[in-house]
């Protein structure tokens, strides 16, 4: 498939962001925010809108599917496509939605802004209970957020008026919850967390493997916990989420973002076998010491 990006006027570099969501609706809302005429770019897979912002910066609006794969997956396309297409990089990329909030930090309706990414159900329950990734020694489960990005992006939030506003963990999980049980099991394990989505680690994945810093932001919709659908609220959820892209500095947000850096480079071969894994970005946080793991496979 010949992937051709929207023709834009030659001119001095501007900032250029890419907001992956996971459906159709999300997207709508963000370009609402954006204001200005999309125009449809087709990409592997599916297909990008671009918006050109009154700021001056470039807005590459992505619906990559539901759950950390398929985001990953889309946010790799897209990252991969404009180096080799256009001859250009993403300054920022942004992984956003709606989402369920965890009560009493984020009831429905609350703008909530990372401060990290955690995915919170890689890994394995061993006889002592659930043990991620890290604790097995195979990679990392949390991406920490420039905090620079993070306040800014508050900053501009609460001046806009957007005044039920939470910051913490944003959990990725790839079933979401349906119970009081399993939402005390994940505060339990992560007291900071503010709100449960299903994308936000693998758009985080893709942009540290392209070096590029990335941010996550949501609005929520539901209470995590029982499955209770009366009481979801997804179209005020999906407007405080247009009214949040409405409100981001799209500029400062690009100049605010870490100078983005190539992933490390593989280490040599050990003399001895080593546990295997993914490789680590620079954007990850570091897993800590690998130690040998307690089953002899992975699940």
């Amino acid at each position: 498939m010949t992937v051709r990006l929207p023709d834009e006027q030659p001119g001095p570099a501007r900032a250029r962001l890419l907001v992956v969501v996971a459906v159709p609706a999300e997207a709508e809302a963000v370009l609402r925010g954006l204001g200005g005429v999309p125009r449809r770019a087709p990409l592997p897979g599916g297909a990008l809108d671009r918006v050109a912002h009154p700021s001056g910066a470039t807005v590459d609006v992505l619906a990559g599917g539901v759950g950390p794969g398929a985001a990953a997956a889309a946010a790799a396309t897209a990252l991969t496509a404009l180096p080799a297409l256009a001859g250009d990089r993403y300054d920022l990329v942004v992984s956003a939605g709606i989402a369920g909030g965890f009560a009493p930090r984020a009831p429905i309706g609350t703008t909530v802004v990372a401060g990290a990414i955690v995915a919170a159900d890689l890994g394995a329950e061993t006889p002592e209970g659930f043990a991620d990734v890290t604790e097995l020694g195979f990679g990392a489960v949390r991406h920490t957020p420039d905090p620079a990005t993070v306040a800014l992006v508050a900053e501009a939030l609460r001046a806009a008026g957007v005044d039920t506003l939470a910051t913490g963990a944003v959990l990725t999980v790839s079933t979401v919850t349906g119970s009081a049980g399993r939402a005390a099991a994940l505060t339990a394990r992560h007291p900071d967390a503010v709100a449960e989505a299903m994308e936000g680690f693998g758009v985080a994945e893709a942009a540290a493997r392209h070096g590029v810093p990335a941010f996550e932001l949501r609005t929520v919709s539901n209470p995590v916990g029982p499955r209770d659908r009366s009481a979801w609220r997804i179209g005020e959820a999906l407007g405080a989420l247009e009214r949040a892209f409405a409100a981001l500095p799209y500029p400062a947000l690009a100049r605010s973002a870490p100078t983005p850096q190539a992933p490390h480079a593989p280490a040599a071969p050990a003399a001895e076998p080593q546990a295997d894994g993914p490789p680590q970005s620079h954007r990850a946080d570091p897993p800590g010491p690998l130690r040998e793991p307690k089953e002899a496979g992975r699940g």
